[in-house]
């Protein structure tokens, strides 16, 4: 039986390529004539730079910036045939703050990371957007690039509540010969009740009455860039823009243009054809909930292997729907660490928890034949 084995990373405790090598190290105890092929997975967010250097090799510079915070990060920019690859989680990702603060966490780091890519002589620049701490509507990124306004732009969205001019032609003046990709793990939009700040502003520390009170600010902070009017404001509406806290609406504000950051990896990994190869896809990430629809490595992957007409199994640190959801995502079946062991034991030992689940796993999907 031919495996192809394409998992994200598992939340911060095991890297796609980790997780890809954990699963295969299981599944092998059991069906040890297999073949398995190691397939590692991102959709814009922690991981990515990791995942195409893999597979596209290239050079990869260390640039310090200024994390969410403040304090000095590295990030690591890939630079493969005219195109460098950032990674922003790297320079405003949530595994960076030991106590959130979506108030005051900004994306200039990340801004800092573009430039440094452009300064490297990078024609094309693709920004991972996923997995930050941030909430500040990208004008950290803005501020890093040359924009300046009336009111401090790296600051974080607290210091955008009375924001009344930006001008950001001196950003877009600095990148104006470069193609500028945004590879995004989600599509929600900036703004409202399905935007940025409403779905991910909690899991980044916002109380319901801040949600409310960030969303007016980046509100402000959009007329201020783009202008009142329905049609200046359409960046803020697009899908993606909400991406990264709003790191996709200040892109697209650059000129960038938005794309499903796991169909990106996908097409430069190849996974199409080696799903085609492959009698069976196994995919996974550390929760595999709700979120893992459109825009994430599960629900991509899954969309592969349907269309090379694979079953798609997913391995998981929980899960957390049922059935029906999951096959309305295209997936067979998925399996949990935690049916076995505590969410703590799973986190404590992640990779040998995996790999004793793929073990299990492989029982059912390559069996062993009779005698």
């Amino acid at each position: 039986m031919r495996v192809l084995v394409a998992p994200d990373s598992f939340g911060g405790t095991l890297s796609a390529p980790e997780a890809a090598r954990a699963i295969i190290e299981g599944w092998r105890r059991h069906a040890p004539d297999d073949v398995l092929t190691a397939a590692a997975m991102a959709d814009g967010g922690p991981g990515l730079v990791d995942v195409l250097h893999a597979a596209t090799g290239g050079r990869l510079d260390v640039v310090t910036v200024r994390g969410p915070l403040g304090a000095d990060v590295p990030v690591t920019v890939l630079h493969a045939d005219g195109t460098a690859y950032v990674e922003s989680a790297q320079a405003c990702g949530l595994h960076l703050v030991e106590a959130k603060d979506p108030l005051h966490a900004s994306t200039y780091g990340v801004g800092q990371a573009v430039a440094a890519a452009v300064d490297a002589g990078a024609s094309r620049v693709v920004v991972g957007l996923g997995g930050s701490a941030t909430n500040d509507g990208g004008a950290g990124l803005l501020a890093a690039l040359g924009a300046t306004a009336d009111v401090p732009l790296d600051a974080g969205p607290a210091a955008l509540a009375h924001v009344g001019s930006v001008d950001v032609a001196p950003a877009v003046e600095r990148l104006r010969a470069v193609e500028l990709v945004v590879a995004a793990d989600v599509d929600v939009t900036l703004l409202g009740m399905f935007g940025a700040t409403k779905t991910f502003g909690p899991q980044k520390g916002l109380t319901d009455a801040q949600v409310v009170e960030v969303d007016g600010w980046l509100d402000r902070f959009v007329v201020a860039v783009c202008g009142p009017s329905p049609a200046q404001r359409r960046p803020a509406d697009a899908k993606g823009a909400g991406a990264a806290g709003g790191l996709g609406f200040a892109l697209m504000v650059l000129g960038g243009t938005v794309v499903s950051g796991i169909e990106l990896v996908a097409e430069t990994v190849g996974l199409t054809a080696e799903a085609g190869a492959h009698d069976l896809v196994v995919t996974g990430e550390g929760t595999y909930d709700f979120s893992s629809r459109a825009g994430k490595v599960v629900h991509g992957v899954a969309a592969v292997a349907a269309a090379a007409a694979r079953p798609c199994i997913v391995l998981a640190g929980q899960v957390l729907v049922g059935s029906r959801e999951m096959r309305a995502m295209g997936v067979e079946s998925a399996y949990g660490v935690t049916e076995r062991v505590t969410v703590e034991e799973s986190m404590g030992e992640p990779a040998r928890h995996l790999a004793d689940l793929a073990e299990r796993v492989a029982r059912t999907w390559s069996p062993r034949p009779l005698g």
